[in-house]
């Protein structure tokens, strides 16, 4: 992990998500049938099924519901075909921002994205503007009691992780994109299902902005996550403690 200051920022995006649950619940679906449509209806043939089911999970999707994303996927209904893209852009204090989206058609998303950037004083920017900032890695949490600090360490290296933080309640491994998959299994095989296990872009050094700021930041991605082309957004914003205490009230 880039930090401790990026763990907590995972923490507040995640509960975050946790209070727009219908719609977060939604975009599982989609990443469900985008995921079918590239590869296998199978999870254990198409990772990156596996890993969107595994999203649902963390969301507490219904199996069922679980079950018709995959079916619908697995079909050729009109207006299923997703097109993953990656919008970048600047926010408020020069934060950087990335967008992951899933649409089924682009002139609608762009201009939407944009207005939001620009209606909190910010701009989208060409592919590439910002990414360069953040790696994109594997990060798998597993919570406090599954195992000791120094016995994950240990387990997450052998598996081939890069890193893994503690913070009292959970353990934070990061991996590359390449050993992902085979990290997850081994340490899914190890400790059982982890809390949360996706490839997110994880900023190489955040931006320490007032909390004003920081607030109109989080007003931004709430703006961009209400669209519902939008999967996730990431941002190398420092949130402080004091803020973190405040949205947590």
């Amino acid at each position: 992990m880039a930090g401790h200051s990026q763990f907590k920022n995972i923490m507040v995006r995640k509960g975050r998500q946790d209070a727009k649950k219908a719609k977060v619940l939604s975009k599982v679906s989609r990443e469900i049938i985008s995921a079918c449509k590239a590869g296998a209806p199978d999870p254990a043939a198409n990772p990156r099924l596996r890993t969107a089911i595994q999203w649902a999970r963390e969301e507490n999707m219904p199996r069922d519901k679980i079950e018709a994303a995959i079916k619908r996927g697995s079909g050729n209904a009109a207006g299923d075909n997703f097109e993953p893209i990656r919008y970048e852009g600047y926010g408020p204090g020069g934060t950087a921002i990335i967008v992951q989206a899933l649409t089924d058609n682009r002139n609608r998303t762009a201009p939407d994205l944009r207005a939001a950037f620009v209606k909190f004083g910010g701009h989208m920017g060409e592919t590439g503007s910002v990414s360069f900032m953040f790696d994109y890695v594997g990060v798998i949490v597993f919570p406090a009691a599954v195992a000791s600090e120094d016995a994950m360490l240990e387990a997450a290296l052998d598996a081939g992780a890069d890193d893994c933080k503690f913070d009292g309640n959970a353990h934070a491994i990061s991996c590359s994109l390449e050993n992902f998959i085979g990290v997850r299994d081994a340490l899914e095989k190890r400790f059982g299902a982890p809390q949360s296990a996706k490839m997110l872009w994880q900023p190489k050094n955040t931006v320490a902005v007032s909390d004003e700021q920081a607030r109109a930041v989080l007003k931004l991605i709430d703006l961009l996550e209400d669209n519902d082309d939008v999967q996730e957004v990431f941002s190398n914003v420092e949130i402080s403690d004091s803020l973190i205490t405040a949205l947590s009230a």
